[in-house]
C-alpha cells in the first residue's frame, strides 16, 4: 500500500517508483510462460529456416538472441496487444494466463485503487517491451518497444475521447532497470497539460515543446514498477548493456470513462461496487482479442491517435 507522502509525490510530480509491487513467484511464472511460448515460436521459425536450430539446453535470451536483427518480426508473437496498423487475421500476440495474473494482480490493483479508486478498467493500450542492446537493433527498428522510446505523454497516444479519462501507467520491470540497461526517464511535475506530438518514426512530443531542465532517470529492480500520470514526459534510455530489458506497459482507467482506444478491448479488472462484473477467466480476455482482430482485419484501418504528421508544428 502506498504512504500519503507517496501518493502526495504521484500527485505533485506525475511519477512514483515501487519496489517489489510483484513477487519472484510471479516472475517466475511470467518468465516460464514466455520462455514457453518463445520455444514453441522458435521451433517453428527454425523449421522454416529463419534461425537456426537451438542448440539442447539453449536459454530464452540465447533464442532471443539469434532473432534479434533477422528479417523477420520476432516481437509482436511476444506482445500482449494488436500494433498500431496492418492488422491481420492471423496477426500473431500473446495472451496468457500469467500474463492476465499480472495484469490482475491484488497488489498492482491495490496501488492503482489509491491513485484513481476502487472501479478499475484494464485499459487495452498496454505491451510489453523486451529490447536487446541497443548495438544489435537495426537501424531500421524504430517500434518504441524494441529500440529507444521517444520522449511522449502517455495521453498523446490515445484519441481526444479520453482528454479527461482518470488513468494511470504500471511500467513494471521484469528485469533490473538500470540507467545502463535503458531505464525510463521522466520531466516530473507536469500535470493535465497534453504537448503536441508529432507522428515520425515514433508518436513523440513535438520539437520545442519539451520541459527545460534535466530528466531524471528512475531505475527500478525487478518486481517494482515506475507509475506514471497519463501527462508525465517519459522516454527511455538507450541500453547499452550486453543484456534484454524487459518490462511490461500495464494501464488501468476509471471504469466507465473512455479508454482512448476503443477498438481494442478492456475489462473491469476490479469493482468494490459490483464484483461480478471483474473478469476473472483469462481465456475470456483471450477471446475478446482474438474477436477484435478478426474484425479490425475486415474493416479500414481505425486511428489510433490523433496526430497529423503534417501539423504545423511538426513542420
Amino acid at each position: 500500500m502506498l504512504s500519503p507522502n507517496e501518493i502526495e509525490q504521484f500527485e505533485c510530480q506525475g511519477f512514483l517508483v515501487v519496489n517489489d509491487l510483484i513477487d519472484e513467484a510471479q516472475l517466475a511464472a511470467i518468465r516460464g510462460e514466455y520462455a514457453a511460448r518463445l520455444d514453441t515460436l522458435y521451433d517453428a521459425w527454425a523449421a522454416s529456416g529463419l534461425v537456426v536450430p537451438a542448440p539442447s539446453g539453449q536459454s530464452f535470451w540465447d533464442k532471443l538472441s539469434q532473432c534479434t536483427g533477422q528479417s523477420f518480426d520476432w516481437y509482436q508473437p511476444l506482445d500482449i496487444s494488436l500494433p498500431h496498423h496492418g492488422i491481420a487475421h492471423d496477426t500473431p500476440m500473446h495472451i496468457g494466463p500469467a500474463v492476465f495474473d499480472l495484469v490482475v494482480s491484488p497488489k498492482i490493483l491495490d496501488v492503482v485503487e489509491q491513485l484513481i479508486g476502487p472501479e478499475i478498467t484494464s485499459n487495452p493500450i498496454q505491451h510489453v517491451r523486451i529490447k536487446p542492446p541497443a548495438r544489435a537493433v537495426p537501424a531500421a527498428e524504430t517500434r518504441a518497444h524494441i529500440t529507444t522510446t521517444d520522449w511522449h505523454q502517455d495521453m498523446g497516444v490515445t484519441m481526444e475521447e479520453a482528454d479527461h479519462t482518470k488513468m494511470v501507467t504500471v511500467w513494471l520491470a521484469m528485469t533490473d532497470a538500470t540507467v545502463e540497461n535503458g531505464c525510463l526517464q521522466i520531466y516530473p511535475g507536469r500535470r493535465g497539460a497534453l504537448l503536441p506530438h508529432c507522428t515520425k518514426a515514433q508518436v513523440g512530443i513535438a520539437e520545442g515543446f519539451l520541459p527545460t531542465g534535466d530528466p531524471l532517470p528512475t531505475p527500478v529492480r525487478a518486481g517494482g514498477a515506475v507509475i506514471l500520470s497519463p501527462f508525465t514526459p517519459h522516454a527511455s534510455l538507450p541500453n547499452r548493456s550486453d543484456g534484454f530489458r524487459w518490462s511490461f506497459d500495464l494501464r488501468y482507467n476509471v471504469t466507465g470513462q473512455p479508454t482512448g482506444r476503443g477498438q481494442f478491448p478492456d475489462f473491469v479488472a476490479r469493482s468494490r461496487e459490483n464484483p461480478a462484473t471483474e473478469l476473472r477467466d483469462w481465456r475470456a480476455w483471450r477471446g475478446m482479442w482474438e474477436a477484435a482482430r478478426a474484425h479490425l482485419s475486415a474493416v479500414p484501418p481505425i486511428a489510433q491517435h490523433r496526430w497529423a504528421s503534417d501539423a504545423p508544428h511538426c513542420a
